[in-house]
């Protein structure tokens, strides 16, 4: 999909994901009574989180590697969502939401400022822009977990859990 950037915040970090999860997450009293359904949805789920997760690796294009991280996290819900926890699903899905769309802010205050290049190999120009530079170190440790960050809490949990 190709789209401005502040679109692109919006589709990736509510609509796409919250749709396909949201759903899930509601038909799951209903769809868990099926045979193996949890079994298939975590298998597929660990594909998903491994492919998007290399994928992302190679890409050049900062907008596309955003998404493919969103492609990864929305494998993160569907495992707990395989491993019978849908709210815990949920709860990352909201804070997902959050870090996402300042990622993709953030991403676009770096295509704006760098001339509408995004190009990954090019992001040497984003330590001239502190602000834009911040946020997107915050929103990538919230993303990975850091202690007392959204994403902590959220990946906590499912430590817990299993």
């Amino acid at each position: 999909m190709a789209a401005p950037t502040p679109v692109s915040a919006l589709v990736h970090s509510s609509t796409l994901v919250t749709a396909g999860v949201f759903l899930l997450i509601r038909f799951y009293p209903f769809l868990r009574e099926c045979t193996g359904f949890n079994t298939v949805l975590l298998i597929m789920a660990c594909t998903t989180t491994l492919m998007a997760g290399v994928c992302a690796t190679f890409e050049t294009d900062i907008k596309k590697v955003i998404a493919l991280s969103t492609l990864r996290q929305l494998g993160v819900m569907m495992c707990r969502v395989g491993i019978g926890a849908p709210t815990l699903a949920l709860f990352h899905l909201l804070t997902h939401a959050i870090f996402k769309a300042l990622l993709f802010i953030c991403a676009g205050g770096v295509i704006h400022f760098g001339s509408h290049n995004q190009d990954t190999r090019g992001l040497g120009r984003i330590k001239t822009q502190a602000v834009v530079s911040g946020c997107f170190v915050v929103a990538n440790i919230a993303l990975c977990g850091v202690p007392f960050l959204a994403g902590f809490y959220s990946k906590d949990l499912i430590l817990e859990r299993v």
